[in-house]
């Protein structure tokens, strides 16, 4: 089997070198970045990063001095800074 498998790389090198040169590339392309140690602090870092941010909370009322949504009217207006 072995020696078919060389048999067959070797017409295909005569052959079609630009292929097989192609093939080979794709296939290193394939298996070494897991060979790469870039993939376990890669790894690493994707664990420790969280999935989700914390959003700033919203008013519910019991806060006077801020809006309850940063597009509300009132926000956009200096007033509340100039009541503080």
């Amino acid at each position: 089997m072995a020696a078919k498998a060389a048999t067959f790389l070797k017409n295909a090198w005569a052959k079609e070198l630009v292929l097989a040169v192609s093939f080979t590339i794709a296939g290193l392309a394939v298996i070494l970045p897991s060979l790469s140690p870039y993939t376990k602090y890669a790894s690493i870092i994707n664990q420790a990063t969280p999935c989700s941010y914390p959003v700033p909370v919203r008013d519910d009322g019991s806060m006077l001095d801020m809006p309850s949504h940063p597009q509300d009217p009132q926000g956009r207006s200096l007033e509340r800074l100039r009541n503080l």
